[in-house]
């Protein structure tokens, strides 16, 4: 597994392989909650006095509920799940994750979507359906923790803390514990 620090590499949002010059640390190592404390720092510059934060189930969810409260921002944050509209529903079935809450009018709203990992690009596409099934926002961004490239669709994050190069047999989760400390799984797929 190779990160690349998000100051270096490709401009964010882009994907690229990593040059082999960073450090391969191992999943222990990938400090989820010091990405968090960057991603803080990175949706601050992304807000606008109107913006509403999404976050995408699961890890997405639970980095928006601690978003919303660290910015300070009154109300609930939205949350918003791809199953309905993931292109491997058949197979997958519906998940016993947290449902669609968007507690605003979406039209013309400026949407600011949270994700833990960005991967193929396919959970950001059903998560961008299940949204205009509410409405037609003014505008969608995207920020990530974690970009592990390997894209299957023209996604790319607005912001993301850093990028990870992780062979595709793993897949990479945010986990959060009972105090709701972050960390990161890293399994077989």
């Amino acid at each position: 597994m190779n990160v690349i620090p998000s100051n270096e590499g490709p401009p964010r949002g882009a994907s690229a392989p990593p040059t082999g010059r960073e450090p391969a640390p191992s999943a222990e190592a990938l400090d989820a909650e010091a990405l968090y404390l960057e991603l803080l720092r990175g949706v601050k510059s992304l807000m606008r006095p109107d913006t509403r934060l999404v976050g995408v189930t699961s890890g997405g969810a639970w980095l928006v509920e601690r978003l919303q409260k660290d910015l300070g921002l009154s109300g609930s944050p939205g949350i918003i799940s791809s199953a309905m509209h993931r292109d491997d529903f058949a197979r997958r079935g519906l998940a016993a994750t947290a449902q669609t809450s968007l507690p605003f009018d979406v039209n013309g709203a400026d949407v600011l979507l949270l994700d833990d990992v960005l991967y193929t690009g396919r959970t950001i596409r059903a998560v961008l359906n299940e949204l205009f099934d509410f409405g037609r926002p003014g505008c969608v961004r995207l920020a990530v923790l974690v970009d592990r490239g390997g894209r299957e669709l023209p996604v790319a994050a607005d912001f993301a803390v850093a990028r990870l190069a992780l062979p595709a047999s793993q897949s990479l989760a945010l986990a959060r514990d009972e105090q709701g400390a972050f960390s990161f799984q890293v399994e077989q797929a």
